[in-house]
């Protein structure tokens, strides 16, 4: 028994072994695999010996001795020995070894032809090394010839006169455009007219003409650079310095513009998608402007939807149909699917994320003002410690003006945490209520003292006989009672106007009755009543109430 447990044991052993094995072999000739598939690209790679820019023939390279490796310090070899004019051409020799060709010029090594070259061009080593050779010895001459000196020279009286005739050509084409201009002004300019619907005036006629002007001035400045292009290129190709740069200066310039070409090709399909997404939400948004102005005018009415919130819910719904475009939009938007384009939108999206908190608050509380329906523009309100007439309420602010005429920007957020006292609301139909109060003794009968009170209300003009003014009797104090008076307006602008004029004509009431207005330092009644005679009301420089308005300035 102890034996056959033994044995199981070993056997459950030996399989879990194998079954671990067997990944890790397959892993281990993955990576085998992938390593002989990496070496044996890196052996198939080639790279171009090059001499001012010449392409001659390929080499190939090896995992230890890349291809681009081999093929620079071959590079060096070859421009040193073409420098060297003590090395002749006739002077390259082939010399043979077990493992490679050898091409010497002289007794200076330039470089080894092996069996792997030859088999990349399919033939015999000594047959690629003699062509190689061959190859060597010409652009060796051509390298010398470039830079002699009758080459140089008539490179250089070449690019002269390319020169002059760049310059000629600059001159030519800035004259003609000069004339094509005054051409222009003389027959067109006069008949260019704005152009209008109805009475706006949509373009004015000088834009009109800028633009034309602006067209023209482009032209000549595509044409001035194509003269420089022809004349650099041209110039640079006599030169065996310059001539790599003229080689490649129609494909640095060529190239983009069949990248850019082929681009706008391959992605002509989603262009046309945007162009009719852009043309159905702009119809969208017109159709919604004119839905709201409709219910802002009051040809489309809403149940409990006031006309005051059209425009500030159109700017809402066009916010969500323009984001809904965006995000219908985003995919098929040239270049959106880069990992440039991902890295700009988030760092966008952070920057806006991290700048504008704040604006975004105010602009929610700008809303939420809205459809609360605290206040509108023109209404007097007191926010915290300021009181003035609303003269525009923006996304983010909003503007008040002060009895003073001074301007106060309140922040949104700032009014939506504040208690905002409303002046006007109200008094466009029930009225303002205007209150002051007065302290007279004890010796005066209430009733007089609350007669004289309305007394001064119905002489003040700007208050509402209806509904009537009324008299409190706030409190008894310990020398006077207090008294309230309350009266209506419908104008709260008016208020401080008609404050002043209702204390005035208390005064007047108080002083021709000889009642005596109490004052808070009271301590004791005077000999006589501290009331001013009527007779000495207009005392100078006060005027006469019969005096004109001209008079009293006078």
């Amino acid at each position: 028994m102890g034996q056959m447990l033994v044995f199981a044991a070993t056997l459950a052993i030996s399989t879990a072994l194998m079954a671990w094995q067997v990944p890790l072999a397959q892993s281990t000739a993955d990576e085998s695999v992938e390593a002989s598939r990496e070496a044996l690209e890196a052996a198939e790679s080639t790279a171009a010996i090059e001499l001012d820019g010449v392409v001659l023939f390929p080499v190939r390279g090896t995992t230890s001795f890349p291809a681009e490796t081999r093929a620079l310090a071959i590079h060096k070899r070859l421009e040193a020995i073409a420098r060297d004019a003590g090395v002749r051409p006739e002077a390259l020799r082939l010399v043979e070894g077990d493992a490679s060709t050898d091409i010497m010029a002289g007794d200076r090594f330039l470089m080894s032809v092996f069996d792997a070259d030859a088999r990349m061009e399919g033939l015999e080593r000594q047959v690629v090394a003699a062509a190689h050779s061959g190859r060597i010895r010409v652009a060796i001459e051509q390298y010398r010839r470039d830079r002699s000196p009758e080459s140089l020279m008539k490179g250089a009286v070449a690019a002269g006169i390319a020169t002059v005739v760049l310059v000629l050509s600059i001159w030519l084409v800035l004259r003609a455009f000069r004339r094509a201009e005054r051409g222009l002004e003389a027959r067109f300019k006069a008949r260019v007219h704005a152009l209008t619907i109805k009475s706006f005036e949509v373009i004015h006629a000088e834009r009109v003409w800028g633009t034309l002007t602006s067209g023209l001035k482009t032209l000549r400045a595509l044409a001035v650079l194509v003269l420089l292009f022809v004349y650099v290129e041209f110039s640079f190709a006599f030169f065996p310095w310059t001539r790599p740069v003229a080689a490649k200066l129609g494909a640095w310039v060529v190239d983009p513009v069949v990248t850019l070409g082929q681009g706008v090709v391959s992605y002509l399909p989603n262009l046309v998608f945007l162009a009719i997404l852009f043309i159905v939400i702009r119809y969208v948004l017109k159709v919604m402007r004119l839905f709201f102005f409709g219910v802002e005018r009051g040809t489309v009415t809403i149940s409990g939807f006031d006309a005051e919130w059209a425009q500030p819910t159109y700017k809402i719904a066009r916010l969500f149909v323009a984001g809904f475009g965006l995000v219908v939009a985003y995919p098929y938007i040239p270049g959106s699917e880069s990992p440039a384009f991902k890295g700009l939108s988030l760092f966008l999206g952070i920057l806006v994320s991290l700048g504008s908190s704040s604006a975004l608050s105010n602009i929610i509380a700008g809303y939420s003002l809205t459809y609360r329906r605290a206040f509108k523009v023109g209404d007097r309100v007191k926010i915290d410690d300021v009181i003035g007439d609303v003269v525009e309420v923006r996304l983010q602010v909003t503007h008040l003006r002060t009895v003073k005429n001074e301007e106060v920007i309140v922040p949104n957020s700032k009014i939506l945490n504040s208690d905002v006292v409303n002046f006007s609301s109200l008094a466009r139909t029930r009225g303002l209520i205007l209150h002051t109060t007065v302290g007279i003794g004890y010796e005066t009968p209430w009733r007089q003292v609350e007669e004289m009170l309305r007394h001064a209300a119905d002489r003040t003009e700007g208050l509402l006989k209806d509904p009537a003014p009324y008299v409190l009797q706030k409190s008894l104090g310990d020398f006077a009672v207090v008294y309230e008076l309350n009266a209506y307006c419908n104008n709260a602008q008016e208020g401080l106007r008609l404050y002043s004029a209702m204390h005035r004509n208390i005064l007047d009431v108080f002083n021709e009755y000889g009642v005596q207005i109490m004052t808070p330092a009271y301590e004791g009644d005077p000999e006589k009543p501290k009331v001013v005679p009527k007779e000495q009301w207009h005392t100078a420089p006060a005027a006469s109430p019969d005096k004109t308005d001209s008079q009293r300035r006078a």
